[in-house]
């Protein structure tokens, strides 16, 4: 797409409402385009169509009319997770006019440079992470992207001398031509969003977008770990800066000792994450048994965040306190209370099984699992090992009760009860939490790591997890 003046006088559609909608919305017309906003929700659905109605500008509810793009449209900008099928991104294709998700518009629009974070897991960890390390750096980071604030609304505010760290899905790359940010990061891929991306193959088209118009003015932080991270290293023009969990790296960030390739979640006390740059100079950042949040995966989110600070231009000596003080995000792997000696975590955040898997193989002790939600068409056999080795007990509730269950079975887990679905979806949680809290004992851990999207039962992933840190309040 051209530069957000360029439509000027020109009809633009802005397909889906919510806070990023609204805001490419105002902007366009604020820059003079012809914008028409179209959200299949219902009018007393959509609240936010009042502000846009009061500055004039056309919203319509309930259905996507057939006439909504015409030959004359010169631009769609869509919500990341509307897809591609829907008739009017169909008749934008048959008529050549171009769809974006607000990413490309945000870029566009942005003075500052950006750190664009992608990957299957630990996207929000590390894009907060990198947040307070650039703060404790001295830097001048805004945090947004689809971590919740909108990333146009971040790109008008930022000034030349600010970063925008911006967590961003492959919904969201999918939708990008130009988007080049300074920094771009992939941490890691599984399978997952299969239902949106149809092939495995398109899933991985939309990450490596985020590498194709990187220049060697640019860097690529990329997990060495990883074989589609390697990949990406072999085609990008960018300067390649690695992170390794398991290999000592000749540049990069890399953890000494190593880890296994697979297993021995422990850390050690002997373990640090080291910086070695291009000359060889090597520089200790911390101690992994330092880090301000446990686990094998936080200690590679923590390298990752640390490899971008680095390329942003943070000093080294700077990184240590915030990788020590750091305490998470809500919803992953959060801790929330202590109950009759044993302790609850929220880990909503978890809609695959990889990010199950780490985080159980994080905590110690008995695991109570409480998993399930969207069925997305995945057996869920890769759970069978963690359901095997580490968890006590399984509830299951949600679209994909039966076949976690199954699993569970097939692993030879005794207790495992399946939570029928109630009505009030609140309430059917309460009783996975409270089935929970009883095969649980003091020593236990109870989980909620769902190893799916929430979608079935919930608006979100935070709703879930609100849910579940109040019922656990309230046992």
């Amino acid at each position: 797409m051209n530069h957000p003046s360029a439509y000027v006088g020109r009809p633009v559609v802005v397909l889906g409402l919510a806070r990023s909608g609204v805001s490419v919305a105002r902007i366009f017309h604020d820059l003079g385009a012809l914008v028409t906003v179209n959200d299949r929700k219902s009018r007393e659905e959509s609240p936010e169509a009042a502000e846009l109605e009061a500055l004039g500008i056309p919203v319509i509810c309930g259905h996507h009319p057939e006439d909504l793009i015409e030959p004359s449209t010169a631009l769609v900008v869509k919500n990341p997770g509307i897809p591609y099928h829907i008739q009017p991104l169909q008749r934008a294709a048959e008529l050549g006019v171009e769809v974006v998700t607000e990413v490309e518009v945000a870029w566009h629009l942005s003075a500052a440079p950006m750190i664009g974070i992608t990957g299957s897991n630990g996207k929000t960890t590390t894009t907060t992470w990198i947040g307070e390390l650039l703060s404790a750096a001295g830097l001048h980071p805004i945090v947004a992207g689809n971590i919740g604030r909108p990333l146009c609304e971040a790109a008008v505010e930022a000034a030349p001398d600010d970063w925008i760290v911006a967590e961003l899905s492959s919904f969201q790359l999918k939708g990008t031509s130009g988007y080049r940010p300074r920094i771009g990061m992939l941490l890691n891929l599984v399978e997952t969003h299969l239902d949106y991306h149809g092939t495995m193959e398109d899933y991985i088209d939309a990450k490596r977008k985020l590498f194709a118009n990187q220049t060697t003015e640019d860097t690529a932080v990329l997990n060495w770990d990883d074989p589609v991270c390697r990949d990406v290293a072999a085609a990008t023009a960018a300067q390649v800066l690695p992170f390794s969990l398991t290999q000592e790296l000749e540049q990069g960030v890399y953890v000494r000792p190593p880890f296994p390739a697979v297993g021995d979640e422990q850390e050690p006390p002997e373990r640090e994450i080291v910086y070695r740059q291009r000359d060889g100079r090597e520089h200790r950042l911390v101690r992994v048994d330092e880090l301000g949040i446990p686990g094998r995966h936080n200690a590679g989110n923590a390298m990752a965040a640390a490899a971008a600070a680095l390329a942003a231009g943070a000093a080294p000596e700077r990184l240590a306190a915030p990788l020590r003080e750091f305490r998470g995000v809500e919803h992953r792997l959060e801790y929330v209370l202590e109950h009759g000696g044993v302790k609850y975590y929220n880990d909503s955040k978890a809609t695959n099984p990889t990010a199950t898997t780490m985080s159980v193989r994080s905590l110690q002790g008995g695991i109570v699992l409480i998993a399930g939600g969207l069925d997305r068409g995945s057996d869920y056999m890769e759970l069978l090992p963690l359901f095997r080795e580490r968890v006590k007990a399984l509830v299951a509730l949600g679209e994909t009760r039966d076949k976690l269950a199954g699993v569970a079975a097939l692993a030879g887990l005794a207790n495992v009860q399946t939570v029928e679905p109630e009505e009030d979806a609140e309430a059917t949680l309460r009783e996975a939490v409270r089935l929970a809290s009883s095969a649980a004992v003091a020593g236990d851990i109870v989980l909620l790591s769902p190893a799916c999207a929430s979608w079935d039962m919930f608006p979100s992933y935070e709703h879930r997890g609100r849910m579940f840190k109040d019922s656990a309040h309230t046992l």
